[in-house]
């Protein structure tokens, strides 16, 4: 055997065993430490977000093993330029970058947006820049970008997002170049409440699985992933979930919790002064004439405070709604429209149809006159919900002397106790006498009366394909009528004549407390009306009077 021989034997064993080893070790996915919600290190120190979840869903379906590694953005390019990283899950794709980079096709659209202290001027052309300090992200896209801009700007570099906010918000430098959704973010996340978003002159980057030029055959695998898991509609789950509607984000759940405990703590106050008086009711009876109307103005301030423990989870639920509508879709459609829409229809129109933002172009332009008319509605019905809310919350004086419209009243008690009646009946039907004379009076007073009557049929149900019906109507040129009808079980003979009794309840089990008709029937009383009840087996009518005014 020669010498020359030899060598090559044990070249080919080193050659070999090298393939054995680069074939069993998993595939390095590299990506940002503190890119949230995009890609982050959580609570336990371990890989979190979309990009990171995405990746492990396409290892899922495609049967790759791979390891994800998070650090500075710096750091991870120059070790996929090194060989140490086999890929990275999350890079802007730019023209620049296409001579050392090969890109997938985008899993996400990320936009680059200028943020300042508050105060600060809009930013409407990046010439506006010239001469000002920003800080940026090394090694990131907008380093990239104002390498080869001319811009005669000076660049302070930092390795994280997180760390050119804190610096802006410091009173440091001019601007600070980020991307808007992990901006945002991290501004709410680190409670940087004097800096926000002054301009976006930058188009959307297409945001994808990026690897070394040449690499083609682990860049097919990752795209043949995404393409399964779209079509599947796996990976719009996964979109929806970290970059649509961020509701631990979007909703004041710990303030709420507090508003809710103290809420609960005044009304465990308040039913514990309650059952303290009736018990002294008995040997009071001589002092209580003059107390009486303080003390009853005090049980309806208890009892709305009661109505609003009722209505917090039903408004709550109104608020979160069309926040999540709007949260999930203006990123997308407001900036498809503003930035892209003249060329993304000259590119549909060139090349036929293609994805954006997981979705057909040619779906997206067809539904986003919609989705904007639906967040628009969604944003009117909050700001309606929170006025009505404060309205029926505020305390007003006793005069007797507002002209009163009973329809409007009655629309705007239906709107506060809309979830309650849409949780109890899937049959509530409403019909309004027009035109309506108007009666004196107090139009809140009133509107808290039609919402007991109203709480109380949803209460008296015993399924939800059972019927409400609320009506207004003149029953003479000298009276005009509201009535609420249910289908309930209807009230038992013996319990008719108690009804306004204060405290006389047959739900005391389930937290009644026995005052809503007993202060209903005051109210009523004092406007010089009356209120009437009918029941028997198939249901409950409620008959509201007063005079026309």
């Amino acid at each position: 055997m020669t010498p020359y021989f030899f060598r090559f034997v044990v070249l080919f064993v080193s050659l070999f065993v090298a393939c054995i080893a680069q074939a069993d070790r998993p595939i390095l996915v590299g990506g940002d430490l503190n890119y949230p919600p995009y890609e982050f290190l959580n609570e336990q120190g371990e890989p979190d977000g979309y990009n990171t979840e995405l990746t492990r869903a396409i290892a899922e379906v495609m049967g790759m093993d791979v390891n994800i590694q998070l650090g500075s953005w710096d750091d991870m390019r120059s070790l996929l330029e090194q060989g140490k990283l086999d890929v990275l899950q999350g890079m802007a794709y730019s023209t620049g970058r296409t001579d050392k980079y090969d890109f997938s096709p985008a899993h996400a659209l990320v936009h680059q947006s200028i943020f300042a202290r508050k105060g600060t001027a809009k930013v409407n052309n990046l010439n506006e820049l010239a001469g000002k300090e920003i800080i940026v992200q090394r090694a990131g896209v907008m380093h990239d970008f104002f390498i080869n801009s001319g811009i005669d700007a000076k660049l302070i570099l930092v390795d994280t997002h997180a760390a050119a906010l804190r610096l802006l918000a410091s009173g440091q430098y001019d601007y600070a170049l980020v991307a808007n959704l992990p901006g945002l973010y991290l501004g709410k996340e680190l409670e940087l409440s004097n800096i926000t978003p002054v301009g976006r002159p930058f188009g959307a980057n297409q945001y994808g699985y990026a690897v070394m030029k040449g690499n083609t055959d682990l860049l097919a695998q990752f795209s043949e992933g995404l393409a399964i898991l779209k079509n599947t509609g796996r990976h719009q789950k996964i979109y929806d979930k970290w970059l649509g509607p961020l509701e631990q984000d979007g909703f004041p759940w710990k303030e709420v919790g507090l508003i809710t405990g103290s809420i609960s703590g005044i009304l465990l106050v308040i039913l514990g002064g309650i059952v303290v008086w009736n018990r002294m009711l008995t040997r009071e009876v001589s002092r209580r004439t003059d107390e009486l109307k303080q003390q009853q103005k005090q049980l309806m301030q208890a009892d709305k405070m009661a109505s609003l423990g009722i209505l917090v989870s039903g408004v709550a639920h109104e608020i979160n709604n069309p926040s999540s509508l709007l949260l999930l879709n203006l990123p997308v459609i407001q900036e498809f429209y503003s930035d892209a829409e003249e060329i993304l229809e000259a590119h549909f129109q060139a090349h036929g149809d293609f994805y954006i933002a997981g979705l057909e172009y040619s779906r997206m332009r067809d539904e986003i006159p919609s989705m904007l008319q639906d967040m628009l509605t969604g944003a009117q019905k909050i700001r309606r919900i929170v006025n009505d809310l404060k309205d029926f919350a505020r305390e007003t004086p006793d005069d007797l002397k507002e002209p009163v419209d009973l329809n409007e009243i009655l629309e705007v008690a239906i709107r506060l106790v809309d979830n309650t009646i849409r949780q109890s009946c899937n049959q509530f039907k409403v019909e309004y006498t027009q035109p309506l004379p108007y009666f004196y009076g107090s139009a809140q007073k009133i509107e808290q009366v039609i919402i007991n009557l109203i709480v109380n049929a949803c209460q008296a149900l015993e399924t939800s394909n059972q019927a409400i019906n609320v009506r207004t109507f003149l029953k003479d040129e000298h009276h005009l009528c509201l009535e609420v009808w249910d289908q309930g079980k209807g009230i038992a003979p013996a319990h008719m004549a108690r009804l306004c009794d204060p405290f006389f309840t047959t739900r005391r089990e389930e937290g009644g407390t026995g005052l809503g008709l007993f202060i209903s029937s005051k109210i009523v009383q004092e406007h010089g009306g009356s209120l009437v009840y009918e029941s028997s087996s198939q249901g409950t009518k409620a008959i509201l009077t007063f005079s026309v005014a």
